[in-house]
């Protein structure tokens, strides 16, 4: 199943904002038939620094006419406006989809809990990041990126995106779905995720 050179991905990425300024962003997914062809654009607002994007993504997704037709979820990385992280187990359970997050660098998981501590819900969202995999390095023809999986094996993961991944390091459903949610919130985009 995952074999297929046309596989319908949602990729999903977070737009622009400011903390302490704006208290939403927007979400988008772009639904992708492997990296060529574009079928359709989803959107939802989510809140900074709040714990609703998992929910939000489930919604976004559900409601569209392109669900039934979907095979996997890419994420560029697993939190989105500020701390608000994605519970991926959750995501896969509800929605029935494998997720592969794709993460341009290896984080800092000590400094990454450090930031988070100044929100007292800070244990409950440590919770979600301790229940991921650590993070794999994967090569594509454009150097290294890491990667994170629910629901779909490594081989899986690694063919899915590297077959995607056709114009950066960065596979063509996410770096999609970043360049219309900055070119939305930001009135411009650039290329790097």
């Amino acid at each position: 199943m995952y074999n297929k050179r046309e596989i319908r991905v949602i990729g999903i990425d977070d737009g622009f904002f400011i903390k302490h300024k704006h208290r939403k962003t927007i979400l988008v997914g772009v639904i992708m038939r492997g990296a060529y062809q574009l079928d359709g654009v989803l959107s939802i607002k989510i809140t900074v620094d709040g714990l609703d994007v998992t929910n939000n993504i489930i919604k976004m997704i559900m409601r569209s006419t392109h669900y039934y037709q979907l095979r996997i979820i890419m994420l560029n990385g697993v939190t989105f406006a500020g701390f608000n992280i994605v519970d991926l187990e959750k995501l896969y359970n509800i929605l029935g989809l494998p997720v592969i997050v794709v993460i341009r660098k290896k984080p800092n998981l000590p400094e990454f809990k450090k930031a988070i501590m100044h929100l007292d819900d800070w244990k409950k969202r440590w919770k979600l990041i301790e229940k991921l995999e650590q993070p794999k390095p994967i090569n594509t023809k454009y150097g290294v990126i890491y990667y994170q999986k629910v629901g779909i094996s490594d081989d899986d993961a690694k063919n899915i995106i590297k077959r995607t991944a056709i114009n950066s390091r960065i596979p063509e459903p996410v770096r999609v779905a970043h360049l219309i949610a900055m070119g939305v919130t930001k009135g411009y985009s650039r290329g790097k995720v």
